[in-house]
């Protein structure tokens, strides 16, 4: 994990990007949250090893994916290896087992961007598509390189990322912090045995955790500059749920606290929340457990009870 500050990655990897594939890119993820709420403070860095980059739409994820690489791979950027994979695979490498696309920039080992696409629609489910088997929601396709094969994945749920993002200076969008904290709600309806697989500060973390965590983190920077901050989140979750799901979108919203909610049931699941955000958004930011828990209840007051009195729960 890198402290970084979260405008000079963004201005490094949107110069790195050809620029006529910067407007097919979303930023999501934590670098996303520190531009939005950091701005220009020199002394609000996040904890961080990867820069999630999402390819959208999806149908032209995959010609975009395939020209970032390339100018990636041409001024230097290096596969970021791993225990599985030294290398790109090839044609005879199945789709779902092919290495991510991960890359170090030049010169540099201590972060690495991640290419990721946004999810498939019905009419596109044809295009080398591949569903995990463990996780009907995960999406891989295959790209192809002049360095050989790799595949961009995608969840369910990140098209609500795609949602209305935010636009910066170096032509490049972020995603909007309150449509990243829904699509992780819905993700994580429970608290899963599933955990990350690397360690967070010598410590093994559950990912419904970690990224209920970021929920709460979320949130909680979402009311320091305006304490009044969620009581607009339902209407614009309402609005993107029924824009992405139309025809989910009731079942979706009545469930999007039960995560939460099995988080704040059980202290030893919150106290690897909050661990995990020190050790990422929140590095600049600390939380302590009772801070954290006021947070996740001022979530689910002012912005998921809301939510779900609008599906009619």
């Amino acid at each position: 994990m890198n402290r970084v500050l979260p405008r000079d990655v963004l201005k490094e990897v949107a110069t790195a990007l050809p620029a006529d594939c910067r407007e097919a890119v979303i930023i999501i993820g934590s670098l996303a949250a520190g531009i939005h709420y950091f701005k220009d403070d020199p002394d609000a860095l996040v904890l961080t090893k990867d820069v999630d980059c999402m390819l959208s739409p999806h149908i032209k994820a995959v010609p975009a994916g395939k020209a970032v690489a390339e100018s990636l791979f041409k001024a230097h950027w290096k596969m970021r290896p791993n225990e599985k994979w030294g290398k790109p695979g090839d044609a005879a490498t199945p789709t779902e087992a092919l290495p991510l696309l991960r890359l170090h920039p030049p010169g540099n080992d201590e972060w690495f961007i991640e290419l990721m696409m946004s999810p498939p629609t019905k009419a596109g489910a044809a295009d080398d598509v591949r569903t995990d088997p463990n996780n009907p929601a995960k999406h891989y396709v295959r790209l192809n390189t002049e360095q050989g094969d790799f595949s961009l994945c995608s969840f369910g749920y990140l098209s609500l990322v795609e949602y209305k993002p935010i636009d910066t200076e170096y032509g490049i969008r972020i995603a909007r912090p309150e449509m990243m904290a829904l699509a992780n709600l819905l993700h994580h309806p429970v608290i899963g045995p599933e955990t990350m697989s690397g360690v967070i500060r010598n410590r093994v973390i559950k990912r419904s955790n970690k990224d209920l965590g970021r929920v709460v983190a979320l949130a909680w920077l979402a009311t320091r500059d305006d304490e009044d901050a969620l009581l607009a989140w339902p209407a614009a979750w309402t609005e993107a749920l029924q824009y992405c799901f139309p025809d989910q979108w009731k079942e979706l919203a009545a469930s999007a606290g039960s995560g939460l909610r099995q988080l704040l049931a059980s202290p030893a699941d919150l106290e690897e929340a909050a661990h995990s955000c020190e050790a990422g958004l929140l590095t600049s930011r600390r939380l302590n457990l009772e801070q954290m828990s006021l947070a996740a209840q001022r979530l689910l007051q002012d912005a998921i009870e809301p939510l779900e009195s609008m599906a009619g729960k």
